[in-house]
């Protein structure tokens, strides 16, 4: 007899249904323990998807965007989306300018994140992923790890770091490394310019921003790693991708929502005889027109040597106190001369019908022969940066100005 049920039975006599219900609770407890010893069976992996935006009207929004889409098995789809800054922080503007800007990640559900999307009319695509569980899970804790607030916030480059370069280094570590091996040797010849200028074109100030502040660096052809800084180009590379087994990476697409802005652009060769033409034609006439109205030239000169001279600064600048590397070395600075702000006085006293002030001749040389230097570079094919058809705009008409003011008299005719 165990101590158990002499325990029972010192307590008077127990009735039967009662031992039964003993029993009962006992064997309960066995299962139950039993159960809990076995192992559970791991949760299912996560979907993983890539959202694609198409191009916005507003010029932050010309280069499209996307994100990467984490659905659990049981659970909300969540969007991991590297697109976002506060421009009401402090010193935002000052990175902003000092190529410093900050970003961050942040996850959210996907309909939230589709919302201003559908209201603005941006198109957006969905490629589900055929990743194997392994590296699904991984990708998608390591976006949980990420978009802690302590892990969110990323230094922003235009070209090299942006929202899409995040998705597509996140796929490529989860990938083992093969999204880059299958697109850093190919090369579609487009550079950092081109995609930039294509994209721009729309808003021709954004167009002439891009052409004019760009630099040698942006005029490298891509390899297709690099072009992935673009989230269309990302997702025709995720479309094209197999992996080791032979599958496709993209295992369906999805169109979520229609796209009713313009289409993207497409790219336009640009032809440099109306560059030349004109360039000739404003040459012609600064050489005709400067002996008879000296004060109109001068006038006509005192926007464009003050547009050239602030221009001139800018990249200048941006050079020497910013990490903005597109914009370095820009031979455009030649053609923009931060001089032309000295020529100033002379062409003020020059409309007013006064002699000009002293030196303004010889710095009219120095910006034309500095100009002329802007040539060499491109003959030599050192770095070239594509801006030949700034070369033939302005070096004809910065020579024809040094040369007709060289030999205008000393005391111009009063007539306007």
């Amino acid at each position: 007899m165990s101590p158990f049920t002499r325990t029972i039975e010192a307590q008077g006599p127990v009735p039967a249904h009662a031992r039964g219900l003993v029993w009962f609770g006992l064997l309960l407890m066995l299962f139950v323990g039993i159960a809990r010893a076995q192992p559970t069976a791991p949760p299912p992996p996560p979907r993983i998807g890539v959202l694609t935006m198409a191009p916005g009207e507003v010029f932050w929004e010309r280069f499209g965007h996307d994100a990467i889409v984490v659905a659990p098995a049981n659970g909300q789809a969540i969007s991991y989306n590297f697109g976002y800054f506060d421009m009401t922080e402090p010193g935002f503007v000052g990175r902003f300018l000092r190529g410093r800007m900050q970003y961050m990640l942040v996850a959210l559900p996907l309909e939230e994140d589709l919302v201003y999307y559908r209201n603005v009319g941006r198109g957006v695509t969905l490629q589900w992923l055929d990743l194997p569980s392994g590296q699904a899970q991984a990708l998608a804790d390591a976006l949980t790890e990420n978009a802690r607030p302590e892990n969110a916030r990323y230094r922003y480059d235009y070209f090299t770091d942006n929202c899409a370069t995040r998705v597509r280094d996140a796929l490529n570590h989860a990938l083992g490394g093969q999204l880059r091996r299958r697109t850093e040797s190919r090369s579609s010849g487009d550079t950092w310019r081109s995609e930039a200028l294509r994209l721009s074109a729309p808003a021709p100030w954004m167009w002439l921003g891009f052409d004019i502040i760009l630099g040698p660096a942006s005029d490298k052809p891509l390899t297709r790693w690099q072009q992935d800084f673009l989230p269309r180009r990302l997702a025709d590379d995720l479309r094209e991708l197999k992996q080791a087994d032979g599958r496709p990476l993209v295992a369906t697409e999805l169109n979520l929502l229609p796209h009713r802005q313009a289409a993207e652009p497409n790219e336009q060769a640009l032809a440099l005889w109306p560059w030349l033409l004109c360039g000739a034609m404003l040459a012609g006439m600064t050489l005709v027109l400067t002996p008879r109205r000296p004060r109109l030239v001068a006038t006509a000169c005192l926007p464009f040597w003050l547009a050239c001279g602030l221009l001139g600064w800018v990249l200048a600048c941006a050079w020497a106190f910013t990490d903005h590397q597109a914009i370095w070395a820009n031979r455009n600075l030649l053609l923009m001369n931060p001089l032309c702000l000295l020529l100033l006085p002379g062409a003020w006293a020059v409309a007013r019908g006064k002699p000009p002030v002293r030196g303004f001749r010889g710095i009219l040389v120095v910006v034309a022969a500095t100009a002329a230097l802007a040539c060499l570079p491109l003959w030599l094919q050192v770095s070239p940066q594509r801006n030949g058809h700034w070369l033939a705009l302005l070096l004809p008409l910065h020579a024809a100005l040094a040369w007709a003011f060289l030999h205008l008299q000393t005391a111009p005719r009063s007539t306007a």
